[in-house]
């Protein structure tokens, strides 16, 4: 074995150094990693605003479950102290070197196609953040980060055949600039590509953002940039655009299905995209994720806004360039706004974990930030990490769920219990077995305590400050990875190397104990109870009670939890509509309409169906039955008049198979999302890919353009029976819980059907049904 520097040093470590990494070096804002052991750092200077950039050597390492066949002079290695498999630290002074010696050793072509269990193999960055206990934005705000913002206005959709003609650009100061092409061929696109590589490098941002950058922007650029021979060096250093595996992203080329996305060395390039979703999954409150859905719904789109169907824009630009103008400059001023309000979380996230900003903002928490976490912890210790394990058989028993009534209920309350299972896990100590250090319930305690200061300080700072929406930003990364470690736990043992199924269902048995418990003390209390879970507990209250007497009764059951779970007053509700578990619709007394579920909202959804929805069921919670019975014949016959366009009548779906694995099946089974894109003269698509579709009147398919924009072209030529049949079975069929059966059928009878004898609607009342439970 060869004597080299051991490229992490182990001590003794306290959890923030396991939280926050323990080299003070402020102000990294991108590194990169090259695989001759050469580390490039860039840092802002947060006093200054100066950009530094750093060299230093750095040691590739991995950990292996065995050394006795490594080349003996080729790699240096020690081994760690505990009972992990992972147990020696393998090094080299370059990543091909210790790349080569263990392929030589294990005798496999490449690093992927060794056993999990038997090795861990990080991406050079992360390597280098694990080994040096670095991470990003030290000492940095949100608002030191030098941002740009770019978007392009395209030809058309197909990268092969349509061309850029407009590149909107956001400077890291604010001022708006539009790039547009200089003629309509080649040349013209060509230098508008480099004038925007020339713009990134005069501009020298630290990151790079858009809304589906790496869905569309990176790979439509990189594309036109390959076939019109433009270098596209939009990083600091002098090469083209890299690419890794990722979650979400372009498909690979590869056809399997699997996703990539670019990466710019020195910079980072950021999806806002990721920071909807992520924002989404946590409120459920977005009505699309697209861009100007979004900023309408945050309020950052102007009052003004241009609005142009995307199929349109090249068009419009032809005969109105002015307007086209206007709405790419709208675009970069609303992806800077929606950055700065959702995209704290993943600044937040790099300010602990080790790995790159850019990976953060995608990553899933539990392997994406909890892994990276528990790794750099065990590593500073000296401990060797355990391998991953698949399932000893064990059933994981999942949450705890109650319905306890179905229909319409008056003055409701959401009682909260602020993160049950993580508190359970603090409070009886519950934590995977292979854990020897302890390390996940010292994290989990650590943010807790941090995140509850977090809170506080947001709440002392001035609205619309930075300082508030630092503290937030800091609060919701918090709540965001300690939600996760249960979710880490029950995981299976191929996906998070502590997971623990005995564990989780320990966690899960407190869960259901303390649940059952609450839901008993509220109902002797006097209220209905109506859904419980681990997010909280929904009841109504009786007529008459006031406000006081709802905090009074969530507090006296507070009271009575153990010291580390709490139950909180969250909120009150004029009504709500529970249709099945986790799938209701609540009416704020400001008049405010939320919907929770699939049931209520889904991405496969017709638009049509869910307008339909939201209007019946804000009549139905406000008792207005004969409003929903209106807006049912209303949406009936618009579809038979074929007065809604085409797209309100399409879902999205996602295409599973590719087009070769189509066509062997087609002659047995036609399904419409291929039939439409072949009838539309698509024969190219990848695994993987969304695309909007509807069912035509000659039974066959449509596929609706759904780039960017307000509307799209107003076909009219949908199959108008399926979709009345859609309107009643899928959506109508919603508020069936709310009706006695007899009244349901009377309140959405056809009209050209209506029986001499039909019920007055103006009788029909709404209902509560109780469903039986048991603790």
């Amino acid at each position: 074995m060869a004597q080299a520097p051991d490229p992490i040093s182990a001590c003794a470590a306290s959890a923030d150094e396991w939280l926050w990494g323990w080299d003070k070096t402020p102000g990294i804002v991108s590194i990169w990693v090259e695989g001759d052991g050469r580390a490039l750092v860039w840092r802002r200077l947060a006093d200054t605003g100066a950009l530094v950039r750093e060299e230093a050597r750095f040691r590739p390492w991995l950990l292996l479950d065995r050394v006795d066949d490594l080349p003996g002079n080729a790699v240096s290695w020690r081994e760690l102290d505990g009972p992990g498999e992972l147990k020696y630290l393998v090094s080299a002074d370059d990543l091909k070197t210790l790349t080569a010696a263990v392929l030589q050793a294990r005798r496999a072509a490449n690093l992927r196609e060794l056993p999990k269990n038997s090795v861990l193999v990080l991406p050079p960055e992360e390597q280098y953040l694990v080994a040096t206990g670095r991470t990003y934005f030290r000492d940095l705000s949100f608002g030191h980060l030098r941002r740009m913002q770019f978007d392009l206005e395209t030809t058309g959709l197909d990268a092969l055949r349509d061309r850029i003609f407009m590149i909107a650009v956001r400077d890291p100061w604010g001022a708006t600039e539009l790039l547009e092409a200089r003629g309509a061929d080649d040349a013209g696109e060509a230098e508008l590509i480099a004038r925007l590589v020339a713009k990134v490098h005069a501009c020298d941002p630290d990151v790079i953002e858009n809304h589906n950058l790496h869905g569309f922007d990176l790979p439509f650029l990189d594309r036109r940039a390959r076939r019109l021979r433009v270098p596209l060096t939009l990083g600091r250093i002098g090469t083209g655009l890299r690419q890794r595996g990722a979650r979400r992203g372009t498909a690979s080329g590869s056809g399997d299905g699997r996703r990539m996305r670019f990466i710019a060395p020195g910079r980072e390039l950021i999806d806002t995209l990721d920071a909807v979703l992520r924002y989404d999954f946590a409120t459920r409150d977005l009505p699309d994720h697209g861009l100007k859905a979004v900023a309408r719904h945050l309020g950052i789109a102007g009052p003004d806004r241009e609005q142009i169907p995307g199929s349109q824009i090249y068009t419009v630009y032809g005969r109105d360039p002015a307007r086209v103008r206007r709405y790419a400059a709208a675009d970069v001023e609303e992806v800077a706004a929606l950055a700065r309000i959702l995209g704290g979380a993943a600044f937040a996230l790099a300010q602990m974990a080790p790995r790159r900003y850019e990976r953060l903002a995608d990553a899933g928490a539990a392997t994406g930030v909890i892994d990276p976490l528990l790794v750099r912890a065990y590593l500073r210790a000296g401990q060797a990490l355990p391998a991953h394990r698949p399932s000893d058989g064990t059933i994981h028993s999942g949450a705890a769920l109650h319905l306890f009534a179905t229909g319409v209920a008056y003055r409701v309350v959401k009682a909260d219990v602020a993160s049950l299972y993580p508190s359970l896990m603090r409070a009886y100590r519950i934590g995977p077995a292979r854990d020897t250090l302890g390390a996940m319930l010292a994290l989990v305690d650590r943010l807790v305590m941090l995140r509850l200061q977090a809170k506080a300080s947001a709440r002392a700072a001035a609205p619309g400050s930075a300082e508030r929406f630092g503290h937030e930003a800091m609060s919701a990364a918090m709540k965001l990875v300690v939600n996760s470690a249960y979710g880490y736990l029950a995981a299976g043992g191929e996906l998070t190397r502590f997971a623990d199924v005995h564990a989780a269902n320990e966690v899960t048995r407190r869960g259901r104990e303390t649940l059952e418990f609450m839901c008993r003390q509220l109902a002797a209390r006097g209220v209905t109870l109506l859904e419980a879970d681990t997010d909280g507990v929904y009841f109504a209250l009786p007529e008459g009670w006031v406000e006081a007497d709802e905090r009074r009764v969530v507090s006296e059951v507070a009271a009575l939890l153990p010291s580390l779970v709490h139950l909180e007053f969250e909120g009150r509700y004029r009504a709500m509509l529970s249709h099945e578990p986790k799938n209701y619709a609540l009416l704020g007394y400001d008049g405010s309409l939320v919907l929770r579920g699939v049931a209520f909202r889904s991405s496969r959804a017709e638009p049509f169906g869910e307008a339909f929805l939201r209007r019946a069921i804000r009549h139905l919670l406000t008792g207005n039955v004969s409003g929903v019975r209106e807006e049912y014949i209303a949406t009936l016959d618009a579809l038979r008049a074929r007065e809604l366009p085409a797209y309100d009548v399409s879902s999205r779906v996602r295409l599973t198979k590719s087009p070769a694995e189509y066509l062997e099946t087609r002659e047995t089974r036609r399904e419409l999302p291929y039939e439409a894109m072949l009838a539309t003269g698509r024969t190219r698509w990848s695994m993987g890919d969304k695309i909007r579709v509807y069912r035509t009147r000659t039974g066959n398919g449509g596929v609706i353009d759904e780039s960017e924009g307000a509307a799209v072209e107003d076909r009219r030529d949908y199959d108008a029976a399926h979709y009345e049949r859609v309107l009643i079975e899928t959506f109508a069929a919603r508020l069936a819980r709310a009706f006695a059966p007899d009244d349901y059928r009377a309140l959405f009878e056809d009209p050209r059907q209506m029986s001499l004898f039909a019920q007055a609607i103006s009788t029909i009342e709404p209902v509560l049904t109780s469903v039986a439970t048991s603790f």
